[in-house]
């Protein structure tokens, strides 16, 4: 009988694509999926770690794993958890059997450089590198494609530069070929910093716009996520355009210039929102996409203010708000200006309130429109407006076949969500 594996996958879309080669690796070993983690032999977690609420889920979701597993079988966690607190990790968690990164030289006093790093009589830290690994076809219509590992930037908030290391862009021919194996309608790239895909190889330009058109000519869709706005540039925006897809993820983080470069970063509302214009002008369609962190040490109640005042007026078609968290060996941690967790919370309800409000609008203005749609599954469809697994979906005929594109027409919104029917 074929040993059998479950593979449990937290946090952002980068984690889903180590997932899939986690998946391709074990299918190559010859073991099958399980049907359920309880008859699995082999349990891996994929892990996030990015904030401390991810970090508990983490956790959380180990230990149930354990709970459910039958007697004889291993339990692996791997993913940032993994990378970032290998050996604290292994050394806690006794019910996990095998803690597993991912293959990146930084250390931080957590693991050495060897192939794998002994931490009990029968736990072992190992490495390896799923960058380059192959994974099976796609069972969905979309598919993620993960471009580069790493980030070389140094945001103030962000520890994962110290833990998934400097950005290792792949070649251009490997991720192509991937692109034609997983036979996916949408291609959706991501990476830490998408845009700066290929600056590390050596000429120091990026090749992301390559990369977009030639991705282009091997799937219908080809979808963009977490784009440093400094990097959209004239050229970058028209490749973009030019798929078909104008949707635009950017990766905002504030807009309060002061506290923008406390943060590390670069930019301000009046930048972005020149830029936006710019796009909207081009295409009058196109869908935004953003993150802000709420909270920031030294936030004032200026830069809350200046960032209510942005995502009133550039009226963002998604936009999600986090609750900054303090994060060991960022710039950050020492930061003074602690900003009470009750008055956090109070500006993340007000401006979640503004963006649902924004966002429904947004949906309502769609009913009668027509909308070509990709059919995701039985019922459940999105435009080009709609990310997978991120923003809202449409609801579609049932009898509408999967992995097809159909054009609709918009009879309903319901908050984030739409109903289409056909003509």
């Amino acid at each position: 009988m074929q040993r059998q594996f479950w593979v449990e996958t937290l946090g952002c879309p980068k984690n889903q694509v180590d997932s899939d080669k986690l998946t391709g690796t074990l299918l190559a070993d010859g073991m099958t999926r399980a049907e359920h983690p309880q008859d699995a032999d082999i349990v891996v977690v994929n892990t996030c770690a990015f904030v401390e609420q991810a970090r508990q889920e983490s956790i959380d979701t180990i230990l149930s794993f354990d709970d459910l597993r039958k007697e004889g079988s291993k339990l692996v966690v791997t993913g940032c958890l993994a990378e970032r607190y290998g050996k604290e990790l292994a050394e806690s968690l006794p019910e996990v059997d095998q803690v597993a990164g991912f293959g990146v030289p930084v250390t931080l006093g957590r693991k050495a450089d060897t192939g794998s790093d002994r931490v009990g009589s029968d736990q072992i830290v190992s490495k390896f590198d799923l960058l380059e690994l192959p994974r099976p076809p796609s069972e969905a219509p979309w598919a993620y494609v993960k471009v580069a590992e790493g980030c070389d930037r140094n945001c103030g908030f962000c520890a994962i530069p110290t833990f998934r290391g400097k950005q290792r862009s792949r070649a251009l021919g490997s991720i192509l070929a991937e692109i034609d194996q997983l036979g996916a309608r949408e291609i959706v790239l991501v990476a830490q910093d998408l845009a700066s895909y290929g600056r590390d190889q050596g000429q120091g330009e990026r090749r992301i716009i390559e990369l977009v058109r030639q991705a282009a000519t091997r799937a219908d869709w080809v979808r963009l996520l977490y784009l440093y706005p400094s990097d959209l540039t004239d050229a970058l925006v028209d490749a973009v355009l030019s798929t078909g897809v104008p949707y635009f993820d950017l990766s905002l983080q504030h807009v309060s210039r002061p506290l923008l470069r406390r943060m590390r970063r670069w930019g301000d509302g009046e930048i972005f929102l020149d830029r936006m214009g710019h796009i909207r002008s081009l295409e009058p369609g196109a869908t935004f996409r953003s993150n802000f962190i709420v909270g920031y040490p030294g936030e004032t109640e200026d830069d809350h203010d200046a960032l209510i005042e942005f995502v009133r007026e550039a009226r963002l078609d998604w936009c999600g708000f986090f609750a900054y968290s303090p994060e060991e060996g960022t710039y950050a941690i020492d930061l003074d200006g602690e900003v009470p967790a009750s008055l956090v919370a109070e500006r993340l309800d007000e401006l979640s309130e503004l963006q649902d409000r924004i966002t429904s609008e947004a949906r309502d203005a769609l009913i009668g429109a027509s909308v070509r749609v990709l059919v995701d599954r039985p019922g459940e469809a999105r435009s080009y407006r709609e990310a997978p697994e991120i923003d809202g979906i449409i609801a579609v005929p049932i009898d509408l076949p999967v992995g097809e594109f159909v054009t609709l027409h918009v009879v309903e919104a319901t908050g984030p969500d739409l109903m289409a029917v056909r003509w």
